[in-house]
C-alpha cells in the first residue's frame, strides 16, 4: 500500500484559480508539503536532466496526515424505501452472473428496521436468501455469461423463506435452475429502509460485490403491491437509476458502474442504445469498478496571478514515503498569452492511467531506486482501480476512467519501463512530454500549456489565442469537440505541430454528469486489449458511436498527414532525409543544418526512448486516408523489424495493400493550409526522446526548432 498519495480536482487551473488537493497519509503520518515547477521530469541520471523549480506558498511545511481509504466496486444505493409490507416481501432480478462461483455476490440487499436482507449468489454459484440468521439456497450453479430470473419470496404469516433460479436461456443436459424452500420464524418486516444493489453496505463500506449485469431489481409486497422497480434503460447517460414505481424512491450509483448494455431481451436488430433503450436496461457492475475515491480535501492552492504558465506538481514527504501530485498552469484570464502553447493530453494521461501490469513495480524497482525515481506502480497498488488498457475480473474491459483516484503511473520525476536503449529512460506521459517544455524553455521559447480537458471545455476559443499549437509524444484520445476545435484551428490559419506517434486515434468522451470520468468504447478493429461486447459499441456519454476516429470519419491523416500503421517494441531507429526535403516550401526546416540534410542522410540515431528517433508507435501517410495531396514526406523512419507489426483496421487479407517500407516507418510530414497555416507531424512516439541529446543541439532537435520558429513567424504560408 502507498503510503502516502493523493490527487488533484481537477487537471489544470489558471493563475488565480483554486485547485483542490486530496491527501492520505497512513497512520495518519504527518508529511511535509512544498509545491515544484517540473521543466524537466526525467529523473535519468544520464538523461537531459532533472529540472525542477522550487514555488514556496503560504501553504508549504509540515502538515497533519489523516488515513483515507480507497474502495473499489461499483453498486447501486437507495437511502430510503417504506417497505410496509406486513404479509411479507417479494424480491427478483433478471442478472447476467459473469462470475458466479467467485464466492459470495449479493445481487439485492434490504436494511429495514433492525432486519438484513440479502439476495444473492453463494459461495457455490447457486441464488440464494438470507433474512438475517435465516438462508436458503439453490444448489444449482449458475453458468458465467447467461441470463437468469432469481427471485426470493419472505412469507412472514407463514413463515416460509423461497429462492427461485430460472435460466432464460436453457442448455440441455445442464441443471442450471431450481427452487428451495425453508419454513422459519420470520420477524416483521415495516418501516423505511436502504436499498442496496450489487454489494452490500456495512455502514458506509461496501462488501460482497457483484461482478455482471443486473436489469429490472423489483420489490413488491406478497399481496401484489409494487413497491419500486428500477428500469436501468432510463438516465443511461447519468449516474441516476430510476425508480418506476410509485415512491420514485430513485438512486445513485457509485463507482461508475459500465451502462448501454444490452439486457435480456436485446434483439440483435438494434446497435444503438438511444434507438431502443428498452432493450439496454442493464448495467455492468464490477467488483474492481473504481471512480470518486471521495476524499475529504486536505488543502487548497489559490494558484499564484505570478506563476507562469507549465508543470507544476504538489510534493509531499516523510520518512513511510513520498509522491508528487501534478498538475498544470493556464495563465490567468485576461493576461497576456505567448504566441506557442503546448498542449498536455491528459484525456491520453487518463486513459492509460492506473495500468496494473504485473510484475512492473519490482522489475522496475533496483533502477529506480538508483535514479531516486518514484517506486510506487499500480501494480501495487491495485486499491486504486485498473486503466482502460486493463479488464476487469470477470474478462470484461475497463471502458470507464476516473482522474478523482491517485494516477501512480501519470507522476513526474518517474519511469515507466526498463528502457532497452543503454542510458535510455524509459520515460512516458509527463516524463517525456516534459522534454519539449524543457528544449523550448533552453531555447528562450515563451510558450503556455493548455490540457486536452480544457479543450473539450472550451474548444475553439481555448486555441484562439495561439499561433503555434505543439501536441505531444502521445496525443492518441479525443472527444469530437476536441477534433472539431483542431480542424477550426488550422482552418483559421493556426500551425499545428504533432510531436508524437499514434494520435488522434480512439475516441473519448467525458460524462457531463460525473465530469471526473472519461469513456471509451473499443469497437471495429484497432489495436487494443479488448474488445466491446456485441451490440454495445455505443457510449453512455452522449450516446456516441465509439472506436477508432478513422472509423468515425476524422481520421488522423485528414488532420495532421499521417496516422498509425504499425507497432512494436519500445526501441527507436533513425530517420533518413526524402527528396521531399529540397523542396522550396520547407527550406526554413534546414537553416543550420543544410549540409546535414541532404535526401538519404541519416538523423535522429540517438535519443532516451528506445535509442532513436523513430519508434515503438509509428505513423505513415497515406492518401486512401486523407493524407493532403499537397503533403510532403521529408524524412521516413523506416523500421524494418520482426517485432514490429500492421495495425489491424488495415488488414483485409493476410497480405498487407503496401510495401512494408510503406507502412513500417515514420512520415515526417508538412503541408499547407488554405487560410496560411500549416502542419508538420513527426509520426513516432519516440521523437521526443531524440530532441535532448547534446544537449539538444542534435539535428532532429535543430530542425524541429526551425519549425517552431517559422510557424511562430507570422508570414502567411503560401
Amino acid at each position: 500500500m502507498h503510503q502516502l498519495t493523493g490527487y488533484v480536482d481537477r487537471w489544470s487551473a489558471r493563475a488565480g484559480e483554486r485547485i483542490r488537493f486530496m491527501i492520505s497519509s497512513v497512520e495518519d503520518r504527518p508529511y511535509s508539503l512544498r509545491f515544484v515547477r517540473h521543466l524537466c521530469a526525467d529523473p535519468n541520471p544520464d538523461g537531459p536532466g532533472y529540472r525542477e523549480i522550487a514555488m514556496p506558498t503560504r501553504l508549504d511545511g509540515s502538515r497533519a496526515g489523516k488515513f483515507q481509504a480507497a474502495r473499489p466496486g461499483s453498486y447501486g444505493r437507495i437511502d430510503a424505501l417504506a417497505l410496509t409490507a406486513p404479509g411479507g416481501l417479494r424480491l427478483a432480478a433478471t442478472i447476467w452472473p459473469t462470475l458466479p462461483s467467485l464466492g459470495r455476490q449479493v445481487v439485492m440487499g434490504i436494511d429495514v428496521a433492525g432486519v438484513a436482507i440479502r439476495l444473492e449468489i453463494s459461495s457455490h454459484g447457486g441464488a440464494a436468501l438470507s433474512v438475517d440468521t435465516h438462508r436458503v439456497e439453490i444448489s444449482a450453479s449458475m453458468l458465467a455469461r447467461r441470463w437468469y430470473g432469481i427471485a426470493a419470496t419472505i412469507d412472514t404469516a407463514n413463515g416460509t423463506l423461497l429462492i427461485e433460479q430460472k435460466p432464460l436461456q436453457p442448455v440441455g443436459a445442464i441443471v442450471d435452475g431450481g427452487r428451495q424452500a425453508l419454513r422459519v420464524k420470520l420477524p416483521t418486516i415495516a418501516g423505511t429502509g436502504r436499498v442496496f444493489i450489487a454489494a452490500a453496505l456495512h455502514g458506509n463500506t461496501a462488501e460482497a460485490h457483484y461482478n455482471g449485469k443486473i436489469e429490472q431489481p423489483r420489490i413488491a409486497a406478497l399481496d401484489g403491491i409494487r413497491l419500486a422497480e428500477w428500469d436501468f434503460s432510463k438516465g443511461i447517460a447519468t449516474q441516476r437509476i430510476v425508480d418506476i414505481g410509485p415512491q420514485s424512491a430513485h438512486g445513485l450509483l457509485v463507482n461508475l458502474p459500465t451502462r448501454a448494455m444490452t439486457g435480456s431481451n436485446w434483439s440483435g436488430a438494434i446497435h444503438d442504445w438511444k434507438s431502443a433503450p428498452e432493450q439496454y436496461g442493464a448495467i455492468h457492475f464490477h467488483n474492481d469498478d473504481m471512480g470518486e475515491c471521495g476524499w475529504s480535501e486536505s488543502f487548497a492552492l489559490d494558484v499564484p496571478n505570478d506563476w507562469p504558465s507549465g508543470f507544476y506538481a504538489a510534493h509531499l514527504s516523510n520518512g513511510a514515503g513520498e509522491d508528487y501530485i501534478p498538475f498544470f498552469v493556464r495563465p490567468a484570464r485576461g493576461a497576456r498569452k505567448a504566441d506557442v502553447a503546448f498542449l498536455v493530453p491528459t484525456f491520453s494521461y487518463q486513459v492509460y492511467s492506473s495500468f496494473v501490469r504485473p510484475g512492473r513495480g519490482a522489475e522496475i524497482r533496483e533502477r529506480a531506486l538508483s535514479w531516486g525515481a518514484l517506486l510506487e506502480t499500480p501494480d501495487l497498488n491495485p486499491q486504486f482501480g485498473l486503466s482502460t488498457y486493463n479488464s476487469h475480473a470477470d474478462g470484461s474491459g475497463v471502458a470507464i476512467t476516473s482522474m478523482l483516484r491517485p494516477q501512480l503511473d501519470t507522476r513526474p520525476r518517474q519511469m515507466s519501463l526498463m528502457d532497452p536503449a543503454p542510458k535510455g529512460s524509459g520515460t512516458g506521459r509527463i516524463n517525456c512530454d516534459s522534454y519539449v517544455i524543457d528544449w523550448l524553455d533552453r531555447a528562450g521559447i515563451a510558450h503556455d500549456v493548455l490540457t486536452d480537458h480544457d479543450l473539450h471545455e472550451e474548444g475553439l476559443a481555448a486555441l484562439e489565442p495561439y499561433r503555434v499549437l505543439i501536441c505531444a509524444q502521445h496525443p492518441e484520445y479525443h472527444s469530437l469537440r476536441m477534433m472539431e476545435a483542431l480542424e477550426q484551428f488550422l482552418r483559421r490559419g493556426g500551425r499545428l505541430m504533432y510531436l508524437g506517434g499514434n494520435g488522434f486515434y480512439w475516441r473519448a468522451e467525458p460524462s457531463i454528469d460525473a465530469p471526473h470520468a472519461l469513456e471509451v468504447r473499443r469497437a471495429e478493429g484497432g489495436i487494443r486489449v479488448w474488445a466491446t461486447e456485441v451490440g454495445e459499441s455505443y457510449h453512455q456519454f452522449g450516446g456516441v458511436y465509439g472506436g477508432l476516429w478513422r472509423r468515425i470519419g476524422k481520421p488522423a491523416h485528414g488532420l495532421v498527414g499521417n496516422g498509425f500503421s504499425t507497432q512494436g517494441r519500445h526501441l527507436g531507429f533513425p530517420y533518413n532525409f526524402t527528396e521531399g526535403i529540397r523542396d522550396p516550401r520547407v527550406r526554413f526546416m534546414t537553416a543550420g543544418i543544410e549540409n546535414a540534410a541532404a535526401p538519404g542522410a541519416v538523423f535522429g540515431d540517438s535519443g532516451v526512448m528506445g535509442g532513436g528517433a523513430a519508434g515503438f508507435e509509428l505513423d505513415s501517410a497515406d492518401p486512401r486516408y486523407g493524407t493532403p495531396p499537397n503533403a510532403l514526406v521529408v524524412a521516413k523512419g523506416v523500421v524494418i523489424h520482426d517485432d514490429f507489426r500492421w495495425v489491424n483496421e488495415d488488414m483485409l487479407i493476410h497480405r498487407h495493400p503496401r510495401p512494408q517500407e510503406e507502412w513500417s516507418c515514420a512520415d515526417m510530414v508538412f503541408f499547407e493550409t488554405p487560410a496560411g497555416g500549416a502542419v508538420f507531424s513527426a509520426g513516432s512516439m519516440t521523437y521526443v526522446g531524440a530532441l535532448p541529446p547534446d544537449g539538444y543541439g542534435n539535428v532532429c532537435a535543430k530542425l524541429t526548432m526551425n519549425v517552431v520558429r517559422r510557424f511562430m513567424d507570422p508570414t502567411p504560408f503560401a
